[in-house]
């Protein structure tokens, strides 16, 4: 009945208190005789009933049949924007994990016509992110008085009418220098892309928590809350809903299996993503689902050439680092894993630079083909060939480089046509918008680990007002960490999706990692034909 408590042969067994848990004890006790003092029973009843409360109040707005409130906003917010809001704005906290380009933004922003919500703290990425919601608040709550946070020191907000901003807008880099004064000066916090709070022990992670105890409401915003393996969910609704799933330890051994500190893989993804929209911890609408369907996307993984060369350069470090890695003893997991991380860098590199003249190349067919392309890639050298060999074509660049009055200078260009190809970094391009109003083309020149990042890099061009069908192509190499990496993605699908969607059916099925450098060293090795140490050394 409780897979979360610690098993004992005897003594106490402890459980973290919430509704949830007290809603089961409460049928618990009315299965079994138990002995329980009166105060406690009515304690129990108490919780128990308030959950049971919350959750008929909050199924019937998600009714289609339910009619929210209206919020003063000069432009009208979809009416399941304001179902999104209404639920937060009574539960008090939301993952909000609508499918990619629906306005989940503006579900937010619908939040502050509560005036108990204000002033609120929008926390979000670098670069255009924070002007970017600026832009969607004074376009829809003009009457809102919003600051973006300029420096990660503190310094004095500014005031207007004698009051400071009803908005303050940061970036979580900054987020580490803010969190005590943010603190005290507002009411309710916005995590944009919350995935982001994904990996515990950070300044950012720590700071975000700290801010959230101030905070009268929490709503997390992302399409892609999982980007690696499942377990992660647990560390960003801390954040949200702290104790909603118990401790770090009782999440675990109800919901995963492996090493919750390395790999925290789910074992039933589809039951902990029932679980979460059944309780309200997070809510996600498709497009079907709230009648906001897009034009076809159509994904083609397309094989393509490498430079044997380059993979050349590296056989030697790469050779040595493998074997560290396959022959690794236990009292060598610190060095096992710098050499694995090492591997990862030195050989993902090396693909992208081996079959960079090849990316250049089919990118110019399609533009020769009268498209626009978004080409996401990862690693400068990368972008450097790709630069050279695309330069007639004027390429603009958003990337991790470029200061935040580049990168709008570079969507800019791209928007009005003074260039046709805009190359963007895997993981720099989360929550731009815009960009499906002139493109239809996306080509992932370089494959990330995460299949979350791919998914926000289609979202770019695949999203809300987009007219026309979306072609993303994928562009693989026969050498390099190309192959292993595209079929690690299928496995991490499988745990975002199934949280994600829990009734959505899907094609792979779940698998352990057994560790990504350990495949990755076995791969290059046996490519290269060189003889793997011995079995006994493997299973050591």
């Amino acid at each position: 009945m409780f897979p979360q408590a610690k098993r004992a042969e005897h003594g106490a067994m402890s459980l973290h208190d919430n509704d949830s848990v007290r809603r089961d004890l409460d049928w618990f006790f009315y299965r079994h005789s138990i002995d329980i003092s009166e105060q406690d029973l009515k304690a129990v009843r108490k919780g128990a009933k308030r959950h049971e409360d919350m959750i008929l109040t909050l199924e019937k707005m998600i009714d289609p049949n339910y009619k929210p409130i209206e919020v003063r906003m000069v432009l009208p917010p979809r009416n399941y924007q304001k179902v999104g809001s209404a639920i937060t704005l009574k539960k008090g906290s939301l993952l909000l994990a609508d499918d990619l380009g629906l306005g989940k933004t503006v579900t937010a922003i619908c939040t502050f016509s509560a005036a108990w919500t204000l002033p609120a703290i929008v926390v979000t990425l670098a670069n255009t992110m924070p002007w970017q919601w600026q832009e969607e608040i004074e376009k829809f709550m003009p009457q809102l008085f919003t600051h973006v946070v300029k420096k990660g020191t503190p310094y004095e907000l500014p005031k207007k009418d004698g009051r400071g901003p009803d908005v303050v807008i940061l970036n979580y880099y900054k987020l580490s220098g803010w969190d005590n004064v943010l603190k005290a000066y507002g009411k309710s916090v916005v995590f944009d892309e919350c995935q982001e709070l994904r990996h515990t022990g950070s300044d950012k992670y720590e700071a975000a928590k700290n801010l959230r105890e101030g905070m009268k409401l929490a709503m997390g915003l992302s399409a892609t809350p999982v980007f690696n393996f499942g377990g992660e969910i647990f560390n960003v609704l801390e954040i949200l809903t702290p104790g909603a799933l118990g401790t770090t330890d009782e999440f675990h051994r109800e919901w995963c299996h492996g090493s919750y500190r390395t790999d925290p893989v789910v074992r039933d993804p589809k039951a902990l993503g029932s679980y979460l929209r059944e309780n309200f911890l997070m809510l996600r609408r498709t497009r079907k689902e709230v009648g906001r369907e897009l034009p076809p996307l159509q994904k083609i993984p397309q094989h393509i050439g490498s430079d044997p060369e380059e993979l050349d350069k590296i056989k030697d470090s790469a050779v040595a680092l493998a074997k560290i890695i396959l022959a690794g003893k236990p009292q060598e997991v610190g060095e096992v894993m710098h050499a694995g991380g090492q591997l990862s860098v030195i050989l993902r590199q090396a693909t992208g630079v081996s079959k960079a003249s090849y990316v250049a190349d089919f990118v110019r067919l399609v533009v020769e083909s009268g498209e626009k392309v978004v080409c996401f890639l990862w690693h400068r050298e990368v972008y450097t060939i790709i630069q050279a060999k695309l330069e007639d074509l004027k390429p603009a660049m958003f990337t991790g480089s470029e200061t935040a009055a580049e990168k709008v200078e570079a969507r800019r260009k791209f928007m009005a046509g003074e260039t046709k190809v805009l190359l963007m970094s895997l993981r720099a391009g989360q929550g731009l918008d815009g960009l499906q109003k002139v493109c239809r083309t996306v080509v992932i020149g370089e494959l990330d680990w995460s299949p979350a990042v791919i998914d926000q890099c289609i979202g770019r061009v695949f999203r809300d007002g987009q007219t026309d069908p979306v072609t993303a192509y994928f562009l693989v190499a026969d050498d390099g960490a190309d192959p292993l990496i595209s079929e690690k993605l299928g496995l991490k699908r499988t745990q975002a999706e199934g949280i994600r969607n829990p009734d959505h059916e899907l094609l792979e099925d779940l698998q352990i990692d057994t560790g990504r450098a350990v495949e990755l060293a076995k791969m290059f090795l046996e490519k290269k034909r060189i003889a793997l140490p011995e079995p006994e050394e493997i299973e050591q």
